[in-house]
Order: C-alpha cells, then structure tokens, then sequence
C-alpha cells in the first residue's frame, strides 16, 4: 500500500514522498490491523472503519484505492455478522444486539452497492454485483427482523403482532432467495435454504394469525389460515436436504403444533360455530411489521466526520500533502468547470444534432435512398447499428434500466412517505393534547410552524416526485414506441433481414441519378457534421480532464500561508483563481454559434436536394415499404440512444433525491422525537400545576367561606358608624354632663379596641362555643400562634 501511494505522490504533487514517510508507515499498520481482524471481535470495528476513513480520505482519485475501499467494507459487514451470529440468541440482550449488528451489515452492504461499487467506474467483481449484493442484503435484513420476531415470541407479545413480524421476515427471505437466483456467485444450497426459511415464515406467521382468529372468535378464518400455514410447511419441508436440523426440527414441531390446532379447530367449527370457511383467495392479505432497516454505520457514511484533532481516529494521513480545504476547493473548480462545459458546449452541439435528425426523420432520409440504391440486403449504416445493439444487449439493457429506476423511485417515495407520516402522527398528537388543555394552557408553536423547514421541504420533495411523474411516462412511451423495432435490432441478423422487405430494381433516370448523388452528397455531410462534433465533445472531455488546477491551488495556498499566517484557509479565498481559470473556456463557446450557422446551411442544402430527389421519383412507389421499414429501424436507433441518456439522467436523479429524502426522513424523525420529549414534559408541568391549583382553589374556597360568614355578621348587626347617621337624623337634645359608663364585663367596647393577653376572662367561653363576628377565629390560617401581644385561645378574648 505505501508503496503505491508513495508512486502516486511523486506522480501527482510537487512534494517529495520522503515528507511522507511516517503516514505511509501508518497506513501500512493500519492495514494490516484492519486485513488481520479475522476474529468475531467489537476492536475489528474500529480496526476495519480507521483503515475505510483513511482510504475514503487519500483515495479520491485513484481507482485501485476504491477497489481496496470496497474490499474492505466488505470485510466490516461480514464482521457484523460475525458478531451477531456469535452472540446467545437466546436472552432479550442477546436479540437487541445480533439485529443491530445484521442491520448495520445490511446497512454497509448497501453502501458498499450504492457508493462504493459506482465509484469503481470499471465492472466490479461477480461477488459484488449488484443482485449479489442484493440478495446479501436482504439475508442480513431477514436476520435481523427474525430476531425482532424471536424477542416478540419470547416477550409473550400478542399472536397479531407476532404474524405482522413473523410475514415480514417471510418477505425478506423471499427477496434474498429471488435476488440469489438473478446471481451467479450465490450458490444454490443457500437459495433452497432461503427458500425454506420463507415458507416457514410464512406457515408461522399464518399460524399465529390463526391464533389472533380465534381470539376474536373468528372460528372460519381460523380454519383458512390452518389450512394455509399447513400448505406453507409442507413446502419448506420439500427443501429439508437443503436445511439443517435445528430448522428442520422447527418445521416439524411447528407442523405438528399446526395440525393439532387444525384438527380442533375443524371439529369445533364443524359442530358448534357452523361458521364458513373462506378460501386463500378472500384472506386478507397479512399486514407487516417491518422493524429492521439497513442502517449506515455513521464510521462508514461520514468517514471525514472520524477523522480530525479531536475525532474518533485521529489526524488524516497525508494531512500535508494537501490541505483539506484545497480538496473542496478542487471539487468546487472541477463542478463548475464540468457544469459549464456540460450546459454551454456539450448539451447545444448534442441539441443541434438532434435537430438534424429530426428533420432527417421528418423526410424520410436516408431510408428513401437506401431503399432505392440498395434493393436487397441490408445497408451498411444498419448494420452497423444492429452491431452495437446487439454488443449492448440494448433491448435488455433498457428494461433492466427502467426496472432499477421504478426501484429507486419506489424507495424514494416509501422514504418519503414515512416521513409524511411521521409529520402527521405527531401533527395530530399535538392537536389532540392542545385539545385536551386548551390554547391557554398548552402554549407551543403548532407542528406547521415548529417544523417550517421540513413541511416546505416535503411540498418540495412532493413537487421533484410529482415533475418526474411526467418524465418518467415520456420516457415509457418512447420506449413502447420503438420497443419491438429495438427488439430486432437486438436480435439476429435473420430477423433483422425478415423485417426488411425487399424491392424490385428501379429504373435509374438521369434526373434521378443526379438528384439522388445530390442527396447522397447532402447526408455524407450530415454523417460529417456528427463525427466532427463527436470529435469536439471529446476534445472537451479532455480538455476538462486535463485541467488540473492542484498546482495552481497549492501555490496560491502557499501564498495565503505565508501572507496570512494566523488565517485559515477557506475554499472561498480561491474565488479569483476560479474565475480566472474558467475564462478559458470562453473561446470554446464559440463553437456553438459556428456551428449553428453551418447547420444551417446544410438544412437547406438537405431540403433542396431532398425535393429535388421526391419530384424526380415522382410516380415511384417500387421501395416504399422498404423505405418504411429502414426508416423504423434507423428510428428505433437514435432514439434507443436518447432512452439510454435519459434513462442515465433519471437514475442519477433519483439516487440524488434519495440523498435529500433520507435527510428529510431523519429530520422527521428527530423532530417527532424531540416534540414528544417536550410534549411529555409540557404533561407533567401542567399536571403538577393543576394539583397546585386544586390545592390553592380549596384554601381559597375556605377563606370565601369564611369571610362571607363574617361579611353575613356584619350585616346582622349595623356598624358604628351607621348607627350614629341614624341618631343624627333625630333632633339634638341638650347635652347633659354624664360619667363615662363602666363597661359591662365580657362586652366588647369598641372604645377600647381588642386587646390580647392578660389575665383569663371572668366568664371563660363554653366548649364548642364560636366567637363570631371576628376573623382572628381559631380556624382561620396563621391564628394559632402563641406568645406576647398574641392570642391564646386557651385564655379567650378580654375586651376593654
């Protein structure tokens, strides 16, 4: 490995590989740890992900660095699964670790076939194309949800849910056998095996259904699903030479455990409930739990995010080769430069192109002259095309393109889905709880506007999903439109032939030859201009491919460094460097407008000699049908090269939309968790607050009482101020000189105000009895305090 990489430095950069010498050292260690984690051991983990994260991070530009990536991760899943198939299954511990260690395999296997294996950019090995890996990962997958279903078994959950689980890992096995049998490494022993193990899902799956049948008393589809899970056991049971004990003894005791139930539950249908049996047809198809995913160890989805001062392994190697910042700016230069040759030279000249052919289409040509000079046979421009068709396996080719693309629309709407659903579920259960407390009471932002940038972001994943409806059926009737004229060029050269009718020899006036050698003269140009633009898109190609702006950017880093020593260097910084680079490509545009005048010219030219050739055969229909038929097949050609290119285009936009759905789905997620977490704290705030509120109600509602019964004593008896408006009311007598009256003991003077302490009263209260009138009554709160110039109920009330 040092080696190579010391080769590729002094190929690649201005830097001597000697300044290397410790990284290289280090990734020949960190290999052989890595190659050498044969063991099922949790330190292989780290050991297989360091070496992946170092390979990901020096590997970008060399492909024998990618096929050492993918080895690699192949290796971390088989670990994985080491690790789960070297755990106690048979404890709930034992269950939660094997499925997420087989979900994490499945979720490297699908990485390795989605990310890595394209990268390749060469044909990948038999063991990892694409229906292998398939196949492995959905084995991975049924694995995985086995055990969610052996913890339910264990756990003693309801026989509804067991069959929910128990059908989707029938599901699973069934698509790692039928993507097994599309490979040619997996071999046959584990596709019987995979099939059996499908069946027997299936059979308990429809036996636990049966179960939850009987519980609701539904006595008939009890019987149907007996029936059913009995026909699911007797075809696993075909598989048994395939199979080892420990299944086949499953599938035995569940067999028996089968047509016991079946036996009874007959009989007592039979004789008690006379409730009808529905035939397999009318059941209602299972519905399925689908707990295990594939899921992408963090390690293996973001390796740079491992890599740095303070990440999980250390620096990246060959830090200094170039910084990292250098590597996104290149990525940046090289976007851009590819965009702008793409969209303002490739894309026009292939447009221009495919307007000649639509006018070449339109006339008929060169099929109406190919038909007159070539009676008989073939011509050599359409056996040509044929060749490639044929070199391609075109006709299979698109119909395989066009399944991956359901495929991958299929999984970019299931994604989105379950987001939606997600936004929903937790949309309603915050309306349900803002009805239950009232807007006053529960305060926060509703979903839609909690969660702003994800419900806009679903009506723009809604609008990408809804737009490629549209592309997707264009596409579709096109290939339906030239699908049986591909099929032949597919096939045979007999077929080809018989699908050309011949015609008799005409007659050649001297008005014809020359209109034709005209014509002749007219598409040779046609077949000119194509080869010439061809020529220009690969000058182009290579001319973005040779701009390398590493050096450029390495010496304006170093400038940066030496200027602006404390500043970090950002991909920003190198926007004048961009834009000057680019303008390179300013003259090329030029090509466009020169062609574009050319064609021109030759459109005019086609349509002349065209005319001249249809007036001089005037009266002529000897080659007609022949003209047709060619005419089909030089059809069907170009336009299986426009399916292909969309074909491409949709692929690449559906596997990027999967990018932003599963980011979208994750964001979901997390929202719907977090509003949860505060949901259920929001609950216990306000039911803390309502017990203090009933406490604080029931004081209150003590002390109204009390003071309405003071407030009713004091209406009783008028105050003193009242009495005295009354008596001023009468007419003043005299005033006489009168001694100040002793107050009568045990009367309250007002006078005197109240006084607290003292010696007891002279008539101390009965028991029971209630000095009314007066809020410092006993039971009122804070009035059973003791001490001087306080009163003590124990010694009454003194008044004066």
């Amino acid at each position: 490995m040092s080696a190579a990489i010391k080769q590729y430095i002094s190929t690649k950069y201005d830097q001597h590989s000697d300044m290397f010498k410790k990284d290289l050292e280090a990734i020949d260690n960190i290999r052989t740890n890595a190659v050498n984690s044969l063991e099922a051991h949790v330190s292989g983990i780290q050991k297989i992900t360091m070496y992946a994260a170092q390979l990901v991070w020096i590997g970008e530009s060399q492909n024998n660095l990618r096929f050492e990536l993918a080895n690699i991760l192949y290796n971390l899943a088989s670990l994985y699964t080491q690790l789960a198939v070297s755990l106690n299954r048979s404890t709930s511990d034992g269950l939660k670790s094997a499925c997420n260690y087989f979900c994490h395999a499945a979720g490297v296997i699908a990485h390795l076939k989605d990310t890595a294996i394209p990268d390749l950019r060469t044909t990948p090995p038999e063991d990892m194309d694409t229906m292998t890996l398939e196949s492995i990962q959905q084995l991975l997958l049924a694995q995985a949800q086995e055990c969610f279903w052996s913890k339910a078994v264990k756990d003693g959950l309801k026989d509804g849910l067991i069959a929910k689980l128990a059908a989707k890992v029938s599901d699973f096995y069934d698509q790692a056998a039928e993507f097994g049998t599309k490979s040619d490494i997996i071999s046959t022993e584990w596709i019987h095996h995979m099939t059996a193990k499908h069946h027997h899902f299936a059979a308990a799956a429809q036996y636990r259904a049966s179960r939850d049948c009987l519980d609701k008393q539904k006595y008939g589809e009890e019987v149907a699903r007996l029936r059913d899970s009995l026909v699911c056991l007797n075809e696993a049971l075909k598989e048994s030479r395939w199979i080892n004990k420990i299944v086949l003894g499953d599938l035995n005791g569940l067999k028996a455990r089968v047509n016991e139930d079946l036996k009874r539950a007959e009989k007592d249908n039979d004789v008690i409930y006379l409730m009808p049996v529905p035939p397999k047809s009318e059941l209602k198809t299972l519905d399925r739990a689908g707990m295990a995913t594939a899921r992408v160890p963090q390690e293996v989805a973001e390796p740079h995010s491992t890599l740095g001062d303070k990440s999980a392994y250390g620096q990246p190697l060959f830090a200094r080769l170039v910084p990292y910042a250098v590597h996104v700016a290149v990525s940046i230069y090289d976007e851009r430069k590819e965009r702008l040759v793409n969209t303002t030279i490739i894309d026009e000249l292939e447009a221009l192109t495919n307007k000649l052919r639509d006018l070449l289409q339109s006339l008929n040509l060169p099929a109406s002259l190919q038909a007159l000079e070539k009676p008989l046979g073939l011509p050599p421009s359409l056996n040509t095309h044929a060749e490639e068709l044929r070199q391609q396996d075109g006709y299979h080719k698109l119909q395989r393109a066009m399944h991956e693309i359901r495929k991958l629309k299929a999984n970019d709407e299931a994604m989105y889905q379950e987001g939606i659903a997600l936004l929903k579920t937790e949309a309603a259960e915050d309306e349900k709880a803002r009805s239950k407390h009232g807007t006053d009471r529960w305060t926060r932002q509703p979903s839609s506007q909690a969660a702003e940038g994800l419900y806009a972001q679903a009506n723009e994943i809604d609008g990408y999903l809804k737009s490629a409806v549209s592309s997707d059926d264009l596409v579709k009737n096109k290939f339906k439109e030239c699908e049986g004229a591909i099929q032949i060029l597919s096939g045979t050269n007999r077929d080809l032939e018989a699908s050309v009718p011949s015609s008799r020899r005409a007659t050649l006036t001297p008005a014809v030859e020359r209109a034709a050698d005209s014509l002749r003269s007219a598409l040779s140009e046609v077949n000119n201009v194509e080869r010439r633009r061809k020529r220009i898109i690969q000058q182009m190609l290579e001319k973005v491919k040779d701009d390398d702006i590493n050096s450029a950017i390495l010496a304006e880093t170093a400038r940066f460094e030496r200027e602006y020593p404390m500043q970090k260097i950002e991909p920003a910084m190198f926007e004048n460097l961009f834009e000057g680079r680019l303008e390179r490509y300013e003259e090329d545009k030029v090509i466009i407008s020169r062609e574009n005048e050319s064609q021109s010219q030759l459109v005019t030219r086609i349509q002349e000699a065209n005319a001249a050739f249809v007036t001089a055969r005037r009266g002529d229909s000897s080659t007609k049908e022949r003209e047709q038929a060619l005419q089909r097949l030089e059809n069907a050609y170009f336009k299986y090269k426009e399916i292909v290119s969309n074909l491409n285009t949709g692929r690449k936009f559906y596997n990027d939309l999967a990018a932003i759905v599963t980011r979208f789905t994750d964001g979901c997620r997390n929202f719907a968790y977090q509003r949860r977490v505060e949901a259920g704290q929001m609950e216990t705030e306000l039911s803390t607050a309502l017990s203090n509120l009933n406490l604080n109600f029931q004081d209150q509602k003590e002390r109204q009482n009390l003071r309405s019964h003071y407030a009713t004593q004091q209406k009783a008896s008028p105050p003193p101020q009242q009495q005295q408006k009354t008596q001023a009311a009468e007419p003043l007598a005299a005033p006489m000189p009168t001694r100040a009256p002793q107050p009568e003991p045990g009367i309250w003077d007002p006078t005197q105000g109240i006084k607290f302490g003292g010696p007891p009263p002279a008539a101390p209260l009965p028991q029971g009895q209630q000095v009314k009138g007066n809020i410092h009554h006993p039971a009122y709160p804070n009035a059973n305090a003791r001490g001087g110039g306080q009163w003590d109920v124990s010694r009454g009330v003194r008044f004066g």
